[in-house]
């Protein structure tokens, strides 16, 4: 655990790790979102001279990249039994409920283009139950690019609002915004989402 205590001049803080620069820039994301963020404030969180983080982290880029990892790291794909839809869906759930408990990050992340990198849990995971639900090993890659692009537009659209304001509207009614008495709430909506992924997957397989 990193403890809080001044450092003198530009040396390194032998109290300070990594994971713990990562962890409380977390919590100030989880907070005030990653706009709101700057070496200097952290360095406050953390009660040292802020040219203390710069010997473990280079620039506000690089703590992002590894606050990300640290958030990835908290994704567990599932690795028991049960059919390769089975996993899919609960592949997604799981990933849906640490973006819910990171919105404010996932939001940020979504926007950029390594969101997803070849070594991300979320990436092996999701290759590997698309191995096992039997897509050619030539297929696994596009075909994953295809689903982990279909999701994060899903989880954009529902964090920053678009996915409610498109519920509310009814094609064809006057105006926009009109409500629609057949709205699905998010869970439904997420739920939908999901089977419409698995049907497509199994329209694909031989």
């Amino acid at each position: 655990m990193v403890t809080t205590g001044q450092a003198s001049g530009g040396r390194g803080d032998a109290r300070l790790t990594e994971k713990g620069i990562y962890t409380a820039a977390l919590r100030l994301i989880d907070a005030d979102g990653v706009g709101a963020l700057s070496m200097r404030k952290l360095a406050g969180v953390l009660g040292v001279n802020p040219m203390s983080l710069y010997h473990h982290v280079p620039n506000k880029a690089a703590l992002l990249r590894g606050v990300k990892n640290l958030v990835a790291a908290q994704f567990q794909p599932p690795v028991d039994g049960g059919s390769w839809q089975d996993q899919l869906h609960r592949f997604a759930t799981d990933f849906r409920a640490l973006a819910h408990r990171h919105p404010n990050l996932i939001v940020h992340s979504l926007a950029s283009p390594d969101f997803v990198e070849p070594e991300d849990p979320f990436w092996t995971g999701l290759a590997d139950i698309l191995t096992r639900a039997g897509l050619p090993p030539t297929q696994v890659a596009p075909i994953g690019a295809v689903l982990a692009s279909l999701f994060s537009g899903f989880l954009l659209a529902e964090s920053n609002g678009t996915l409610g304001r498109l519920a509310a509207m009814q094609p064809g009614a006057p105006g926009s915004g009109t409500p629609s008495n057949a709205d699905m709430d998010r869970a439904d909506s997420f739920q939908f989402a999901v089977q419409t992924l698995i049907a497509g997957l199994e329209a694909r397989l031989p």
